[in-house]
């Protein structure tokens, strides 16, 4: 049977309490994450991936491309778009090389599409409104060098004529 340490016995009369164990000193937090970070790596899993996976995938390929599951070493990965797919089959020697490099045990690498559940905002239509070529308060005025007109000059600048002269190019 152990003893527990002087520290954590109390003696009271005719009575011993055994008290619970001092709690370790507090770590700093970044200590906490790059032990988290070792740890992700050491297992083999699919964190230690998607943590690296900017380094491994490279600045073009990695925002449209993500890790979705690793199982028995082979790695499924995710594109947004069939060209980042058939990117990711172009490139699949090399991103296995620089997975090994980086110490994920990765025997195979298989491609398929997916689409995210995040969207990327659509522009407002204010922002749209506030660029336009026909905003005259934007861009000022000027005149049309084909009909003397006055016209924005966002207008001129954008079809080298005003809005009614590049209108008339389309009707019969």
């Amino acid at each position: 049977m152990a003893v527990a340490p002087d520290p954590q016995r109390r003696r009271l009369k005719g009575l011993e309490i055994l008290q619970p164990a001092p709690p370790a000193p507090a770590a700093p937090l970044r200590d906490c994450l790059d032990g988290l970070s070792r740890q992700w790596r050491r297992d083999g899993g699919l964190a230690g991936l998607w943590q690296d996976w900017p380094n491994i995938a490279g600045d073009q390929l990695a925002p449209h491309c993500r890790p979705l599951s690793l199982q028995r070493g082979v790695l499924t990965v995710g594109a947004s778009h069939p060209q980042w797919r058939q990117a990711l089959q172009y490139n699949r020697m090399q991103l296995l090389a620089a997975m090994r490099a980086a110490g994920h045990a990765v025997r195979d690498l298989r491609v398929q599409q997916h689409h995210s559940r995040v969207r990327e905002p659509l522009e407002s239509e204010a922002s749209i409104w506030a660029r336009h070529p026909s905003r005259c308060d934007v861009h000022g005025m000027g005149q049309c060098p084909r009909c003397g007109r006055p016209a924005p000059n966002g207008e001129i600048s954008l079809w080298e004529v005003c809005g009614f002269c590049h209108r008339q190019r389309f009707t019969p």
